[in-house]
């Protein structure tokens, strides 16, 4: 199923760099061949004049090196610079740059040869019952509440202040539109254009007759109240996959955040081409 909204506000535009470039890079440290690539992606801004910055704050460009996992791990901490996603991962929604194609791309950029595509983030926080207050920083793909391998759990779902459904699931995920090919479709949820302004609510394992997706507006409030872990079950709070324990009687409240991501996208590439190439 692929949801897109065909009236939609056209987030690309063009930009330029009037300076020398500056970029800092950012790659999985766990992978071989993106150390390699980082290796080589040095040599090629050498012979650009292109200056490598360790600041983000001196950083007109992000480079991300690996997977759409070191993808989301550069979006929390490029500060709003555009990123660029150089693939040496397994899947490419989010990095369109293959290492064969570095010296090509970087020339574009320098000539202002390229796109900058806004994706919309969620941010949150947990609500403890005592009042305390944790922060879930932003996150590019979704905010997910899981259990353990163990159990379920019992949870409400409650869209700007009003219950939907009480639910017994392995938990629940609230995803932005980028991150609807991600954990979203492995649950079901459905496929949506990523420059959209939505977010979506998909059970994971419910034990209910209403296990559907559910669309919601950008500016709803989502708040899932944790009403009972059995006996050996643990849930956490996984933001972009990093992991914050809640408990029986948490709060778990989300919304959009002022924070954007900036994308650097170089083809004319719609958002059905990705999926045709990788979802087989």
């Amino acid at each position: 199923m692929i949801y897109k909204l065909f009236e939609k506000q056209n987030f690309k535009t063009k930009s330029n760099l009037n300076h020398i470039m500056k970029l800092i890079i950012f790659h999985d440290t766990y992978r071989k061949e993106a150390s390699q690539t980082k290796e080589k992606l040095i040599e090629i801004t050498e012979e650009l004049k292109i200056e490598i910055t360790d600041n983000i704050n001196d950083a007109d460009i992000v480079i991300s090196i690996g997977g759409d996992g070191t993808f989301l791990k550069s979006a929390r901490l490029s500060e709003g610079k555009p990123i660029l996603g150089i693939n040496t991962g397994t899947l490419g929604f989010l990095t369109e740059v293959s290492p064969e194609n570095i010296k090509k791309a970087l020339q574009k950029i320098s000539e202002g040869n390229y796109e900058i595509e806004n994706r919309m983030m969620l941010e949150g926080e947990i609500i403890k019952e005592t009042g305390e207050r944790i922060e879930i920083p932003e996150s590019l793909n979704e905010i997910t509440i899981s259990k353990n391998t163990i159990g379920v759990v019992r949870f409400d779902a409650i869209i700007n202040g009003k219950v939907i459904n009480s639910y017994t699931a392995d938990g629940i995920l609230v995803c932005t539109p980028t991150g609807s090919t991600a954990y979203n479709l492995s649950c079901g949820g459905p496929i949506v254009d990523p420059t959209a302004q939505i977010m979506t609510l998909t059970p994971i394992a419910p034990h209910t007759i209403l296990n559907r997706s559910v669309i919601l507006s950008d500016d709803s409030t989502v708040e899932i109240r944790i009403t009972e872990l059995r006996e050996n079950t643990t849930s956490h709070v996984l933001y972009d996959g990093k992991a914050i324990e809640v408990f029986s009687g948490d709060t778990v409240r989300i919304k959009k955040s002022d924070k954007i991501t900036k994308i650097i996208k170089l083809e004319e590439r719609s958002f059905i081409d990705n999926i045709r190439e990788n979802i087989k």
